[in-house]
Parts: structure tokens; C-alpha cells; sequence
């Protein structure tokens, strides 16, 4: 039987410790544990990630790589609906790659390179929530002053940073597992976005708060499998 390819087993490596990072958190999963998970040596681990911090980076560049075009987008968001989307594509990337956020402090205390590409990031982040917040003021539906504007683009960068974080200090236990996905997503689209309400116009408040309502009314009647 051929050996399947090394990017092949790489990437299926990756795949299982971002699963075990999710379920039991980075620093409580060791590379022996991901080696019986995958049912390999360690030494054909070691072979393709020498390090468990080989690991954390490998995933964080793959986070890095699918964050940057959804950032991109918030330079086009024109009305409401498009910046829910927007903000619940943001979210879903995260939950995707929870271990960041919930054992953010502990991995920029070791990874050197996450020390500095988190804070591109969060600078990434504020101006694409400041563009959106442009965009929507330029489209008529946003009434809101520059010094006010830079305020709301970074509490809407600390929410959708620690959001995740507040879920799992509220219950440690069961906020971070896959069947309570979907309510956690539109708990924090919602809180991020509830900080523009008070500046929006009367149509798109009210068109506002009907999404938030009609997508929260969805996921009770279809929660996540």
C-alpha cells in the first residue's frame, strides 16, 4: 500500500490538534496525545512538527490566512444586514479556532511569533470595524462622529477578541462545545452589534433588530446538531 503523502499526514495532523486544542485547551493537550489520537508515532509527529509550538503556529497561520479576506470585506459593508454577515463571519472563524481566544494570554507567554502577530491582527480588526463603521455612515445609515467612531471600532474589536472568553468564564464546563455553537455566535454578533444601535437611523435599527430577532428566533426552533 502507498505511503500517503507528507502534506497529506501534515494536514491531518493539524486537523486532530486543532480538534483536541478546541475540546481540552492548548495546554492540557500534549504531543503524546495527538500522536495516540492519530494512532501514529511520536517520532512521525516529531518528523513533521518538531515542537508542539510548531503546532500553535501552523494553525494560527491557517486562522491568519482565511481571517484577512473576511477583515477585507468590512471595507464594503453598506447596510446592516451585510454588517451582520459580516460580523457572524467573524465569529464562526473564531469559534473555528477557539484554543486562540480561550488560551490567548497563556500562548502569547510562550509563542513568540503569536506575541506579534496578535497585535497585527488586532489592529487589522479595528480598522475593518472602522471601515464598516464608515461604510454605513457614507450609506446614511449610521450617525456617528470620528472620535465616537474610533471608541465604538474598538469595543467592537474587545468583544469579538474576548467574547469567547466571557462564554467560557460564565460555564467552563459546557460553553465551548460544538452543540452550543450556534447560540454563542449570535450572542456575540448581537452584543458586538447592539453597540450601534443607538447611533443608527430609525429604518435600519428597526431592520437591525429584526435580524437579531428572526436569526435567534431560528436557532431555538433549529439548534446546532
Amino acid at each position: 500500500m502507498a505511503k500517503k503523502a507528507p502534506r497529506r499526514t501534515a494536514e491531518r495532523i493539524l486537523s486532530t490538534t486543532l480538534a483536541l486544542f478546541n475540546r481540552f485547551g492548548e495546554p492540557n493537550v500534549s504531543t503524546t496525545l495527538i500522536s495516540s489520537e492519530l494512532s501514529i508515532s511520536p517520532g512521525n509527529l516529531y518528523y513533521h512538527f518538531p515542537a508542539k509550538d510548531e503546532l500553535v503556529t501552523a494553525l494560527f497561520e491557517q486562522y491568519q490566512a482565511r481571517l484577512f479576506p473576511i477583515l477585507a470585506a468590512g471595507a464594503h459593508v453598506s447596510d446592516v444586514e451585510e454588517a451582520w454577515f459580516f460580523l457572524h463571519s467573524l465569529f464562526e472563524l473564531i469559534w473555528e479556532y477557539r484554543f486562540l481566544y480561550r488560551d490567548l494570554g497563556d500562548l502569547l507567554s510562550k509563542n513568540r511569533r503569536l506575541e506579534k502577530d496578535v497585535k497585527d491582527i488586532l489592529l487589522l480588526k479595528t480598522s475593518a470595524c472602522r471601515a464598516l463603521l464608515q461604510g454605513l455612515g457614507h450609506q446614511g445609515h449610521l450617525h456617528m462622529q470620528t472620535s465616537s467612531r474610533e471608541m465604538c471600532a474598538t469595543q467592537m474589536v474587545v468583544m469579538l477578541t474576548w467574547w469567547l472568553s466571557f462564554e467560557f468564564a460564565k460555564d467552563p464546563r459546557h460553553a465551548l462545545e460544538d452543540d452550543n455553537a450556534q447560540q454563542a455566535l449570535l450572542r456575540g454578533a448581537q452584543h458586538v452589534l447592539s453597540l450601534l444601535v443607538p447611533y443608527l437611523e430609525d429604518a435600519s435599527q428597526a431592520h437591525l433588530l429584526g435580524l437579531i430577532q428572526n436569526y435567534s428566533d431560528e436557532s431555538e426552533q433549529h439548534p446546532h446538531p
